[in-house]
């Protein structure tokens, strides 16, 4: 687990190496790593395209900007932007970049940090105001979703977002309980959930899937996935490269969905009579996605969720 003393913080990367390696890192030419968190990924990326590969990296929050920023400070052509990965396509416009030459990464989800600091609000097992902001300037958190959401939008994020089958019984709880005071901290929410789902024999917290819910709506995750791939492809010249790691189903599927339409040699519709389609655009590295080895999760349990799917830019649809 890397850690520092002076910033406290706390990250875990997942599949760097295979991540990494399946970008093909040359010399002299563009990455974007569109997740930066601790750095591990940004670090392998740099080791490999110095003296004159540059590194464009993401993200939002500022503590894992200021750690990565101390563990990076000794490479050459590095830029680290605190905008989220949604901007790309701006940023990129900014500095001056017309395409990504090399390769782009994505690690989505939170980080180990995110998760476990106490005063962020993602986790439930430690009591703390209701937050969830991946990005600590935005006005906009888990206590605005609890407190101000109707009742048929609760029932949408956490059915859809959280694939909870006890939904509308976690919701009835929500309601009832915040009619009686505003629902303030993640310890309140658990007890609230915990009081309304049945006993099985699950090993998970019962608050998991709608904490899961609550955080991707207060982060906009699964939008902000989907509009930044297609953008993307857009971004890279043809022979660049895109890998995506992806913690759950909805992720997973968003990427999956993604690859095969730019993979497909036929998009048409059935009742389309002929077939105007543009040669595909991507070709898949791989068609399962790769997994985690038995000795990563052992050193970090909750990389046994995570999958990694790549692809390589093949043609350009640009008009």
């Amino acid at each position: 687990m890397e850690n520092t003393s002076n910033l406290n913080f706390q990250h875990y990367t997942v599949m760097a190496h295979e991540a990494v390696d399946a970008l093909q890192c040359e010399r002299g030419k563009i990455y974007v790593d569109a997740t930066l968190g601790g750095g591990g990924h940004s670090e392998l990326i740099l080791q490999k395209i110095q003296p004159d590969g540059r590194l464009i990296a993401f993200d939002i929050d500022a503590d894992a900007i200021d750690y990565a920023s101390e563990r990076l400070k000794n490479y050459k052509n590095l830029t680290i932007v605190k905008e989220s990965y949604s901007n790309i396509k701006k940023v990129l416009q900014d500095l001056d970049i017309k395409e990504i030459t090399g390769g782009i990464v994505f690690d989505l989800g939170a980080s180990y940090h995110q998760l476990t600091k106490q005063e962020r609000g993602f986790s439930f097992m430690k009591d703390a105001p209701l937050d969830m902001r991946f990005n600590q300037d935005s006005d906009f958190s888990a206590y605005e979703v609890i407190n101000g959401y109707s009742e048929d939008d609760l029932i949408r994020i956490i059915s859809e977002y959280g694939e909870e089958r006890f939904t509308k019984r976690i919701v009835k709880n929500i309601i009832d309980s915040r009619k009686l005071k505003n629902i303030e901290t993640t310890g309140e929410l658990a007890q609230i959930i915990t009081n309304a789902v049945p006993k099985t024999k699950e090993k998970i917290h019962p608050a998991t899937r709608t904490f899961q819910a609550i955080r991707i709506e207060v982060n906009h995750e699964l939008q902000n996935i989907k509009n930044t791939l297609n953008e993307v492809l857009t971004l890279l010249s043809v022979g660049a490269i895109i890998s995506v790691i992806s913690f759950h189903s909805l992720e997973d599927r968003l990427v999956k969905q993604c690859f095969k339409y730019y993979s497909a040699k036929c998009r048409c519709k059935p009742t389309d009579p002929v077939c105007h389609c543009k040669p595909p655009m991507l070709e898949l590295i791989n068609k399962k996605p790769i997994t985690a080895t038995e000795e990563e999760i052992s050193v970090n349990p909750p990389s046994r969720s995570a999958k990694l799917r790549v692809a390589k830019k093949i043609s350009s649809w640009e008009n």
